[in-house]
Parts: C-alpha cells; sequence; structure tokens
C-alpha cells in the first residue's frame, strides 16, 4: 500500500513507472547541422521536424504510461498522485514555435521562357546570350526589321488598327507613353491619334509607317529580361511558331526541386530565408509553383517533382547573390507558426491508455498525470494546452 492509500498506484523513483516498470526514455534528436562551409557541396536536405518524435513517445511510453492511468482515474481528467518525484523536471514556457524545413535550391534567374516568331522571313540579327534587353530595344531581327520588346502580361495575338478595343490596346499605349510618345488617350481604345503615335513609333524604329502594329512586330514581357539561350542562328529560316531564343528575368532566384510529400511547404507567396555559399542569409518569397512530370529514363521510373521559384526579395538580397553565376544554396521553408503558445519538450509527452497524450504535473512533493491537447511539433517543443497548465508549470522528464 502505498503512502496515500486507496489502493492508489505510486510510482517508484528514478525513472521507474508504476509496478515498476521503466519511464520512457527520451527519443534521440537528429544531431544539429554543422555550420556549412562555403566550398562543401553538394549540400544535404536536412530537416528540422520533429514529428517523429511524437511517434517515438507514443511507442516508448504507452506500456509504463497506460498502467498508471487506468488504475484509479480511468479518464485521466484528474490525474493520479504519486509521492516519488520523476528525474528530471521541465517548465511550460510561453513562446512560439516554427515548423521549418530546409532544402537545396540552385541560384540563378528563374524561370525561363521562349520567344516564338510570329513572323516569316530569315533571321538577321540576334543578342548573344546573357544580354539584357529593356522596353523599346530590338529582341531580333526578321529580314533586317526589328521585333521589339515591351512590357506587359498579355501575349500579342492579333494585328492592332484603328477601331480596335481591349486590354492589349491599353498595355500597348502605355507602352508607347512609357517611352515618350504623347498626343493620344491611354485607355483600351484604338483611335487615329493612337495610329499617328504608332507611326512616329515605326519611323524612329525603321519601320514601314502603317500606323498599324502588325502581329509579331512587339513581344510583351513582365518586364527587363536576359537572354539566355539561342534556338536558331543568324541566317535561319524563321516562320509563326519558330523558336528563336530561351529568356529569363534580370533579377537572381532560386529554384528547388521539392518531393511531392512535402507540396506543403511551397505556398506562393509564402517567405523563406535563402543561404548563400558564404552562409549569408538573405529573405526570399515564393514566386511560382508548379509540378514537373520527369519521364522514365532507361530503367528508371518517371517522377513527379514539385518546383519552386524563390525571388530575393529587395536589392540588399540581390546585391549580396550578384557574385554568384550559378550556385548551390539552401533554402528555409517554414511550414507553420504559431505564436505565443505555451510548450513542453517532446519528451514530456506521456501516451494515455484511451488515446491522445498526457503530462506529470509535479506540485511540490507530489505529482499527478494531466492530459494535454497537442498542437504543432517543431525543434524539440510541442504546443500543449489543458486543465491547469500554465506558463512555469513544472513536468516530469524522463532521465
Amino acid at each position: 500500500m502505498g503512502e496515500h492509500g486507496g489502493g492508489g498506484p505510486t510510482p517508484a523513483a528514478d525513472g521507474q513507472g508504476v509496478d515498476g516498470q521503466a519511464r520512457p526514455a527520451p527519443p534521440e534528436e537528429p544531431p544539429v547541422p554543422a555550420g556549412r562551409a562555403a566550398d562543401k557541396r553538394p549540400r544535404r536536405r536536412r530537416s528540422r521536424k520533429k514529428l517523429i518524435v511524437a511517434v517515438a513517445v507514443v511507442a516508448a511510453g504507452s506500456v509504463a504510461v497506460a498502467a498508471a492511468l487506468a488504475l484509479g482515474q480511468g479518464d485521466g481528467s484528474s490525474g493520479t498522485t504519486a509521492s516519488n518525484l520523476p528525474p528530471k523536471t521541465a517548465k511550460v514556457s510561453k513562446e512560439t514555435l516554427e515548423d521549418t524545413q530546409e532544402a537545396d535550391g540552385q541560384l540563378g534567374f528563374g524561370t525561363t521562357s521562349t520567344a516564338t516568331s510570329r513572323l516569316s522571313g530569315t533571321l538577321t540579327a540576334l543578342p548573344d546570350s546573357g544580354s539584357e534587353i529593356g522596353r523599346g530595344k530590338p529582341l531580333y531581327k526578321v529580314d533586317d526589321d526589328p521585333v521589339l520588346l515591351m512590357y506587359g502580361s498579355k501575349p500579342a495575338y492579333r494585328t492592332l488598327r484603328s477601331g480596335v478595343e481591349g486590354s492589349d490596346v491599353l498595355q500597348l499605349e502605355r507602352n508607347l507613353s512609357a517611352l515618350g510618345y504623347d498626343g493620344f488617350t491611354v485607355d483600351d481604345e484604338y483611335t487615329g491619334d493612337t495610329a499617328d503615335a504608332v507611326r512616329e513609333w515605326q519611323d524612329d524604329k525603321g519601320l514601314e509607317e502603317t500606323g498599324e502594329v502588325e502581329l509579331g512586330r512587339v513581344v510583351f514581357v513582365p518586364g527587363e529580361i536576359r537572354v539566355e539561350s539561342l534556338h536558331a542562328g543568324e541566317g535561319d529560316p524563321t516562320r509563326p511558331g519558330g523558336k528563336v531564343l530561351s529568356y529569363t528575368g534580370t533579377d537572381k532566384a532560386v529554384t528547388v526541386e521539392l518531393e511531392t510529400a512535402d507540396q506543403r511547404l511551397a505556398k506562393k507567396g509564402a517567405t523563406v530565408e535563402v543561404t548563400l555559399p558564404d552562409d549569408t542569409s538573405v529573405p526570399g518569397r515564393i514566386d511560382e509553383v508548379s509540378t514537373v512530370i520527369q519521364p522514365a529514363s532507361g530503367n528508371e521510373e518517371a517522377t513527379t517533382k514539385v518546383e519552386v521559384i524563390v525571388e530575393l526579395k529587395g536589392a540588399k538580397a540581390q546585391k549580396a547573390a550578384a557574385d554568384y553565376a550559378m550556385a548551390s544554396v539552401d533554402v528555409t521553408f517554414t511550414a507553420g507558426t504559431r505564436k505565443d503558445v505555451l510548450t513542453v519538450p517532446v519528451a514530456a509527452l506521456l501516451a494515455l491508455q484511451e488515446g491522445g497524450f498526457g503530462v506529470e504535473v509535479v506540485n511540490g512533493a507530489t505529482t499527478s498525470y494531466v492530459p494535454v491537447k497537442t498542437g504543432l511539433f517543431a525543434d524539440g517543443k510541442v504546443e500543449v494546452s489543458g486543465e491547469g497548465i500554465t506558463e512555469g508549470t513544472i513536468v516530469g522528464m524522463p532521465k
């Protein structure tokens, strides 16, 4: 009979659970990644998620703790009083938990797009790979007439002339205005005034002054571009649909390939942290998320990956990455954040016989088992809530 009588169980001292069974040992933490040196490539993917720890707690702790809670209070609501203290303790703390995961990335210029010709003729001039081209500048020439670059999200799909209306007209007029042409209203109507501005623009570019913008004379892109590679050479014939060159934006960006199981990490607009080869950390933002199917090759089966494009945010981040043409980097994703929540070490959790988890609350010279509701697991800690669980509450820990 224990000190308190009544047939209640009395946990044994020094790591012994009820009926002399061993208290579950804490799950081993994965080794903390060492500092990264700039010349140590390729990097291995490292994850700081600790969800697996919860599984270890259930496996190791269910036998000893279930026996303790089954005796006395079957529902575990008020816990079981004990006279012997656990071998170690920890305090319930209030903090912000972040579920983070690190993945390898490739620093470059982000998504590659292809410029295709809409004109028939001969390619008479092409830019060099690596060239940067801005609004109003020639992208390439067909029969010695320039195909010009303008900014906009809507691709050209028709000849623009007096009388037509639409968002593509507005896009053209915004560019003409930005290039210094005036005398027309910037709206979605192609008027005679618009045609006059177009004739002036055509004269400046050495084009026939028709007042119309034929399909294929202008390529619309989101902003300034960098020529990635050429798909044709000077003197080659071109026709509508023929590939001419590939291009990217001019800002540095990071490409990451994730397994489909990690797709939850890739939320467009989410903030990430990018660690450069010199261990400088800069902020990034997820700009694009797409599914990429890699076809089967030889004995290898087809695979599906999640491709994530991360843009580096701000002039400071772009400057820090400017010295690296192509480089391997680390990208830290944050899958979940819980601010100002009560936490305990994961090793403090005990598995309840009826399901769920509890903690052993230490109150002076006695302890009691109290059920808790768990939330986010991260960095070896877990969010908890339950009756009587407050900041500073002392809970039992294994050796």
